[in-house]
């Protein structure tokens, strides 16, 4: 990840500084902060934890983490790892198998479609406007949010 890091903390100097905490060496540290894997990548902000990825990010996943502490906000979205894309669609295929292979049990067949899905969400501009929707609607209403006294 160190060449990622690189590229991405140089398009976000000034913005953004980033921590690197040797495990080994600082295990108190790590335990504070609830890191039950590694590597882990936390975004903060003011004192406030945004995001948290476990395990080996790209440089479009580490972009979107500080983006997301410089604007102070969670994506909508979070995109999948390539493993995860890939391990959901195998599982999906499979279960879609096994649901034809079973004379076209369309619960089965439903179930590996729904994991199949759930492996291109984030790229589904439907679901994302959606998504944006509903957190729209269920958002607190804060009286200086809505401009009111």
């Amino acid at each position: 990840m160190e060449p990622a890091f690189k590229q991405v903390s140089q398009k976000y100097d000034g913005q953004v500084e980033v921590w690197k905490i040797n495990a080994d060496e600082s295990p108190d540290v790590l335990k504070a902060l609830g890191v039950m894997g590694i590597p882990t990548v936390i975004a903060f902000s003011q004192e406030n934890e945004i995001i948290r990825r476990t395990g080996a990010q790209s440089a479009e996943m580490l972009n979107i983490l500080f983006d997301s502490a410089v604007n102070r906000r969670k994506p909508d979205v979070i995109p999948l790892a390539s493993f995860d894309r890939s391990l959901r669609t195998g599982a999906g295929m499979f279960v879609m198998i096994i649901g034809w292979y079973y004379g076209f049990s369309w619960p089965v067949m439903g179930i590996g479609a729904a994991l199949i899905f759930s492996a291109f969400y984030d790229r589904c501009p439907i679901y994302q406007m959606l998504v944006s929707r509903l957190k729209g609607l269920f958002k607190k209403s804060t009286p200086l949010a809505d401009g009111k006294d």
